[in-house]
């Protein structure tokens, strides 16, 4: 056998092809550039061109290297990634191939929706967090759209045991960050407390687990795991609203967790009380922490969150095209990730440069783009001249229902047309709070259901929205 690490290095290669596709190979695999290897250290050290290859290495082709490299270099190789971040000053970072520290890496559970079980209630079992270990505070950005619940999500990560701010309750939109900071929290709470028994779980995969409980009578066991548990992070807990056993359930978890101190974060893509069809009882313990709301964030903190990926996936984008996206991107998260993934992607493959040309070619197929988005002047506008009221009218403090219905009707259509959070709208309409925006939604929703004339004058309104376009 060839003992030459280079050349151990091209059977490594051969080994490879012959378990991808071709293009998968040369996209991913060909770029990769043998530099050394330390038979002490038994350190093999490749280079690859940006951390976008390496990150895409990393989360999908992990095992396939690993076995290779065992067998051609031997078992305890240790790989590190010499990647490429300037090219232009030929600055390199060397990355050691490691999972996250204290977080277990991801792998496919073929038993997710079955009931956990303790097998000894004295001593738990070691769990898996389920966290993703890519989603911390480290790329959470800050901004006024999520200064506080960022700020006191770290707090609470710092000081799991203290019992202020329990439960913390976010919610706000898709897109705006929910799932990336409540994972960042149980992340942050894991490396410094790796005793804890940190669990994220969504609310869908609670039900699931509930329901095959309850089939396999082993309620009991269900319950008794989730009290194990140190801190609960449950999100969508929206999906709640019309599964009252499953409300039960949580209730008697809820309550036993936050007797013995133990931290719960839930996260919605409403506020507490707008989740119909949760119980009171439950609503009241959802609202005795702290309630935050995570807006969709502004152009300017879209333009440093892509600034940031941008940086970390060691990628050359114009300041325009950067400024295109954040402005194009209708404040998602989501999107943005979504557009700039799609950008690599394209540029690795077809090794093009980025520029705004590829920008518009891409986000045409990644983001619903509205060439003339409606503001909340324009809505109150036409509000205004349907209802023959002055916009002073329905801004001011009047309760006479001649001002009242233009009122609810401007915060409703506010709602649905603008990317504007609540608390935003009812700032513009008069300097009311969010709970008061909520409230007239909810209002107007229930009239449209029973008031004929009521529906086609909303909808006439509508319609002059269309005619503006």
């Amino acid at each position: 056998m060839n003992n030459n690490p280079g050349a151990l290095w091209e059977q490594s290669l051969s080994l490879i092809k012959g378990n991808v596709t071709e293009q998968q190979f040369n996209t991913w695999f060909k770029p990769i550039v043998f530099e050394s290897f330390n038979e002490e250290t038994l350190t093999l050290l490749v280079q690859v061109p940006s951390p976008f290859v390496y990150e895409y290495l990393e989360e999908n082709f992990v095992d396939l290297l690993r076995k290779v490299l065992s067998y051609t270099f031997g078992n305890g190789v240790r790989l590190t990634y010499r990647i490429v971040t300037d090219k232009s000053n030929n600055l390199t970072q060397d990355i050691q191939a490691e999972p996250t520290a204290q977080i277990d890496r991801q792998q496919p559970r073929t038993r997710a929706n079955q009931s956990p079980t303790v097998l000894d209630a004295a001593k738990p079992q070691p769990i898996d967090s389920q966290l993703n270990p890519h989603l911390t505070f480290s790329n959470f950005i800050e901004g006024d759209s999520n200064k506080l619940p960022r700020s006191v999500g770290l707090s609470i990560a710092e000081h799991p045991s203290k019992t202020s701010f329990n439960p913390m309750f976010i919610f706000g939109p898709s897109g705006c960050g929910k799932t990336h900071l409540i994972n960042a929290i149980g992340v942050r709470t894991k490396e410094l407390y790796p005793d804890k028994r940190v669990l994220y779980v969504s609310a869908r995969l609670f039900q699931v687990q509930y329901t095959s409980a309850v089939l396999h009578n082993t309620t009991n066991d269900f319950i008794n795991f989730y009290q194990t548990i140190d801190v609960l992070i449950v999100d969508d807990i929206q999906e709640w609203m019309t599964a009252e056993k499953t409300q039960l359930a949580f209730f008697h978890i809820f309550n036993h967790l936050f007797k013995n101190g133990k931290r719960i974060i839930l996260a919605s893509d409403r506020p507490p009380v707008d989740l119909k069809g949760m119980p009171d009882r439950l609503l009241t313990r959802f609202s005795c922490g702290l309630i935050a709301e995570l807006e969709k964030p502004n152009v300017q903190l879209c333009v440093d969150i892509l600034e940031s990926k941008i940086k970390r996936d060691g990628l050359k984008i114009p300041s325009d095209v950067i400024r295109f996206i954040a402005e194009t991107a209708n404040g998602s998260v989501r999107d943005l990730e979504g557009v700039v993934n799609s950008l690599m992607a394209y540029s690795v493959v077809y090794n093009c440069n980025i520029d705004m040309r590829l920008a518009e070619r891409v986000i045409k197929r990644a983001v619903k783009i509205d060439d003339h988005p409606l503001t909340i002047d324009d809505i109150l506008d036409t509000v205004c001249n349907h209802f023959k009221v002055s916009s002073a009218a329905v801004a001011g403090r009047s309760r006479k229902r001649e001002y009242v219905e233009p009122r609810q009707v401007s915060m409703y259509l506010a709602q649905k047309y603008t990317k504007m959070p609540s608390s935003r709208i009812g700032k513009l309409i008069g300097g009311r709070d969010h709970s008061t925006v909520i409230h007239s939604c909810n209002q107007v929703e229930e009239r449209l259901k029973i008031d004929m004339r009521f529906h086609d004058e909303v909808a006439s309104i509508e319609n002059s929205f269309k005619l503006k376009k």
